[in-house]
């Protein structure tokens, strides 16, 4: 063979060889394959929630009688079972209702010192509420709202007649927490402030006509179980 086909074997055997060594550095390039990772499915939960509790009913036992010096009056405290339902905007902000209802024995307690009548009241309360969620299964909240209470089957003693106490709106405030046991339940203690001042009148058979301030601003104490759908 001449020298001219000696150089193009040489060539030829050359670029080969720097193909081969190109197509290994490629290949060392090349990503493994991944094998394929399962999709996680994060189920919600659903934005309900109610509650059922123990309520103390907790009044503050003040008020008055127009035109009667030292006059003041007193309310008897109560035990009474309440539902609340809540919605959940997010994990943090919800709305709860409160619902409930009890009655009032009404004293004057002060100059006159005789009992006035007896009182039911209805006070829903909605509350706008902030839930803490980095507390695992504690889960404490604070909220405020507001209340209306409607006063009704009004009755009188000790000579009293036509008792009327007005339907009251006012704010609220609360705090409390929640334990869940697992997803779905849990236990509630629960501590709302109610600010309820009133305008009350009745007739008397001695005194006439009297009126004045009922102001009974209530605390309500509260325990029971929680239930998240």
């Amino acid at each position: 063979m001449n020298t001219s086909g000696v150089r193009h074997l040489r060539w030829l055997a050359g670029a080969s060889a720097a193909f081969f060594a190109f197509g290994a550095a490629a290949a060392d390039l090349t990503p493994a394959p991944v094998a394929p990772v399962a999709e996680e499915t994060v189920t919600g939960q659903s934005p309900w929630q109610i509650r059922v509790r123990g309520l103390g009913v907790i009044t503050e036992d003040k008020g008055s009688v127009k035109g009667v010096p030292g006059s003041d009056l007193s309310y008897t405290d109560s035990v009474i079972p309440e539902l609340d339902i809540t919605y959940f905007f997010t994990d943090n902000i919800a709305a709860e209702l409160i619902l409930g209802t009890t009655y009032a024995n009404i004293k004057e307690d002060g100059a006159v010192g005789v009992p006035v009548g007896k009182a039911w009241l209805l006070p829903p309360t909605l509350t706008l509420q902030y839930h803490f969620t980095d507390f695992g299964a504690f889960k404490p909240y604070v909220g405020a709202g507001v209340n209306y209470t409607f006063f009704y089957n009004q009755s009188e003693k000790s000579g009293f007649h036509n008792l009327d106490i007005d339907n009251h709106v006012g704010a609220a405030l609360q705090v409390g927490f929640d334990y869940m046991i697992d997803q779905h339940w849990g236990v509630n203690f629960d501590v709302k402030k109610i600010f309820l001042e009133t305008d009350w009148k009745a007739d008397h058979d001695v005194l006439g006509p009297l009126s004045g301030k009922a102001k009974i601003n209530p605390w309500l104490i509260g325990a029971g179980v929680t239930y998240r759908f």
